[in-house]
């Protein structure tokens, strides 16, 4: 009887948070190392499949990093990454194209299928949303710097994204991109759902990945910080508690508070059913970085 109680409070906790969500834009970024994990990947699916079933609109964008990098081995190119980014000349943009868009987009519209929920795979052979051009990035002296076919991304369907949610389809979007002239980019896919949140002035972004969040002891789960403002956030950057692959992450985040998106989430994906605990439970499990931190949020270690 105690543990049927303890359910049932678990769902009135979870109630108000169900209320407040309805109908809202909750962009989910999925990362390659996350998807390298099966049974965590499972819990995952089946987590957007409840948000979608209890009125919230789910949006997947996804990499595949791993996945891309087997492929190309075997197919006897060395991937090469510049300032964080996969250089991606024609063989590799191809590879990119067939198990990214193709194999990984379309097992994850299948797999949500599966698991009783409705997804359309938007991916360059349905509907392709994402649109940018060539990114130019430079080097110490100034120069630019050839990445290949590797974009960002400046437009976003919102129209076609927004139809599919209220038609009760979970949209799920790979990290590529076509160009003003009809070519296909890689694009990195923190900041393709970065791009896809801001056009649809998202309620939440959250990065499922292979980290907890941000901790004030890289070595100590327990020391995770819950809530982030953007001033703390910044103070932590500069005493070098937020460091190494993490800065640009975080500072990417904030980038994306600013144009409008209510929340950004950086959540353990590994951890069953992080997602749901993060969204709707008054705690969370992750780091959740947002304009204003009220009073009575806590920092400390739980």
């Amino acid at each position: 009887m105690q543990e049927a109680i303890a359910k049932a409070d678990t769902l009135i906790e979870a109630l108000g948070w169900i209320r407040r969500f309805r109908d809202k834009v909750t962009v989910i970024k999925l990362g390659g190392s996350l998807m390298e994990k099966p049974d965590s990947l499972l819990h995952v699916l089946v987590d957007i499949v409840f948000m979608e079933t209890v009125g919230m609109r789910p949006v997947v964008v996804h990499g595949g990093g791993a996945a891309i990098s087997r492929a190309m081995d075997a197919a006897g190119i060395k991937p090469q990454f510049i300032q964080g980014r996969r250089y991606t000349d024609q063989r590799s943009l191809e590879i990119v194209e067939r198990v990214l868009a193709g194999e990984i987009n379309e097992s994850l519209s299948q797999r949500i299928e599966e698991l009783g929920g409705r997804a359309m795979a938007l991916n360059f052979r349905s509907t392709c949303v994402l649109y940018g051009h060539r990114m130019q990035l430079t080097d110490d002296q100034g120069q630019p710097i050839d990445l290949g076919h590797v974009g960002e991304v400046t437009r976003v369907d919102r129209s076609l994204i927004e139809k599919l949610g209220q038609a009760g389809l979970i949209p799920v979007i790979p990290s590529m991109c076509w160009d003003e002239e009809g070519h296909k980019l890689n694009v990195n896919a923190d900041t393709a759902a970065m791009a896809v949140a801001e056009a649809l002035g998202a309620e939440k972004l959250v990065f499922l990945s292979d980290v907890p969040g941000v901790l004030r002891d890289k070595d100590d789960p327990r020391s995770l910080v819950h809530t982030l403002s953007p001033g703390e956030a910044r103070r932590l950057i500069q005493q070098g508690v937020v460091g190494g692959g993490m800065i640009p992450k975080v500072e990417a985040c904030l980038a994306t508070l600013e144009r409008g998106v209510k929340k950004i989430h950086i959540v353990d994906g590994r951890v069953r059913h992080s997602l749901l605990l993060e969204i709707y439970t008054t705690s969370g499990v992750g780091t959740e970085i947002v304009q204003s931190v009220p009073a009575e949020a806590s920092n400390q270690p739980a």
